[in-house]
């Protein structure tokens, strides 16, 4: 029987299936299908190129060639690469004569995404997905480039790359507004250096911005660009359009707007609240281990509720049944350590302990509505590509340029929530938004592109045949 911080039993949770998890060497090879490479443990998929190259058999040449004869092929893999998986699409337009009246006439050039551009989609495409979903900054492109033998400067490719991302700005903003529709919405924010300004000795620096990502209830996110980090530009994303759930960590411009908004319940992360203990464990060791293992607790009941697949009011009647005792516990708990004596405010225990208390209605929404989750560590995995993008290109030159970063991001990481190929999916839209009615704009996001034009894609021409 498991016993809580106070001494009081705890009703265990119900008996599961444990799983063990081992490493045995040697064994993986049996498991593998009949697709992936058993020789030489090389896997890959049908979409992968293979370029088939046969041996000659030196016995088949020599004075006793008649001797021998082929009854088979021994086959083994080798992974190789290309210098370089760049082409030049030569286009050949016909130039017609009218034989009647003498006219000359050209067949007109095929559709480019870029309006006199010398970019394919499939350019564009690849230096978006190189640079924002592989983090490879434009200047190793440019390098690339060179090494390949193409002459093309380096303001052209950040050219190339702002005109793209723009078209797609109205798809991100369908976005954007499909997701204040959700009724639990979480938000975070993460800091970027973006736009030239001067220090106080009039020496020049980066200006200090930031990324808010907004991820709703259906597997979408979008980066909204702000330079500052205030409660203003929540109110500007969320005021008179969303009214739900929002799920923050503790930063206070999050509860003081949800103060404020009697539409909006706060619930609050409950990850965040365990760190604050676990920066106080050298404080005190024996007690910040009794509030791990009971938050512990609580997301062993999480655990259950998701290999089970509760939703709806079984999810909401296990919580309530299992976490419920839990969480009221461990307050309690803390109302009885704030009145030790010998702990003092000042203490990184005490300290932890008050967070928690100050936050205790909206740490406790979870309990209640099964569609709110205990902590916001979707969210937060999901803006990793901001600071993983820092670590490349460091920050944005201009204002507009960490906004054109949120768009492209929004869309990339969207498709990877929605197990979407990001290259496949840009490649498509780049070219689909010109034809596409504007009042069906919605269509072109990645939760519905992938049902509407998914199994379809349209493709650049160094695809087709010609």
């Amino acid at each position: 029987m498991l016993t809580g911080l106070m001494g009081e039993p705890v009703k265990p949770l119900p008996p599961g299936d444990k799983q063990k998890i081992t490493y045995e060497r040697g064994k993986a090879k049996k498991n593998r299908d009949d697709d992936c490479v058993t020789d030489s443990g090389l896997r890959f998929g049908p979409e992968v190129p293979v370029k088939t190259i046969t041996l000659d058999a030196p016995e088949l040449s020599g004075p006793d060639a008649d001797q021998y004869e082929i009854i088979g092929y021994k086959t083994s893999h080798r992974l190789a690469q290309h210098h370089s998986a760049y082409e030049v699409l030569r286009f050949q337009r016909p130039v017609l004569k009218h034989k009647g009246s003498g006219a000359v006439s050209t067949t007109p050039a095929a559709f480019n995404v870029l309006d006199n551009s010398i970019a394919d989609v499939s350019f564009l495409v690849g230096m978006l997905v190189d640079k924002f979903l592989y983090h490879l900054p434009l200047y190793r492109q440019h390098q690339r480039l060179t090494q390949s033998g193409i002459d093309l400067s380096r303001g052209t490719l950040t050219s190339l790359c702002k005109r793209s991302i723009e078209l797609l700005r109205p798809i991100a903003e369908a976005q954007l507004a499909h997701i204040l529709q959700s009724r639990v919405l979480s938000m975070d924010e993460t800091p970027i250096k973006a736009g030239p300004t001067k220090n106080r000795k009039g020496k020049g620096v980066m200006k200090q911005g930031w990324f808010w990502s907004l991820m709703g209830d259906q597997d979408e996110i979008t980066f909204t660009y702000s330079s500052g980090r205030g409660r203003a530009h929540i109110e500007g994303i969320l005021e008179n359009l969303f009214t739900g759930t929002l799920v923050s960590d503790g930063y206070a411009a999050y509860s003081s707007y949800a103060a404020k908004n009697e539409q909006i319940t706060h619930a609050n992360c409950w990850v965040h609240g365990r760190r604050k203990f676990v920066e106080a464990e050298d404080d005190e060791p024996e007690l910040v281990k009794q509030v791990l293992d009971s938050i512990g607790h609580l997301y062993q009941v999480e655990t259950r509720i998701r290999d089970a697949k509760l939703e709806g009011e079984k999810k909401r009647s296990v919580r309530l049944e299992h976490s419920k005792p839990m969480v009221d516990q461990l307050f309690a708990w803390f109302d009885q350590q704030r009145q030790r004596p010998e702990l003092l405010p000042s203490s990184p225990f005490s300290k932890a302990i008050a967070y928690m208390q100050n936050r205790e209605d909206a740490l406790r929404v979870f309990l209640e509505d099964p569609a709110v989750p205990m902590d916001n560590n979707h969210t937060e995995r999901a803006l990793r590509v901001v600071p993983m993008g820092r670590k490349t290109w460091m920050f944005c030159w201009t204002e507009l340029g960490a906004e054109h970063v949120g768009i492209i991001q929004s869309l990339i990481v969207t498709c990877k929530l929605q197990g979407i190929n990001p290259a496949t999916y840009l490649v498509d839209v780049l070219q689909r938004v010109a034809i596409h009615p504007a009042n069906k704009v919605e269509e072109l996001t990645p939760r519905l592109w992938k049902d509407l034009f998914a199994q379809s894609p349209l493709r650049s021409d160094l695809t087709h045949e010609h």
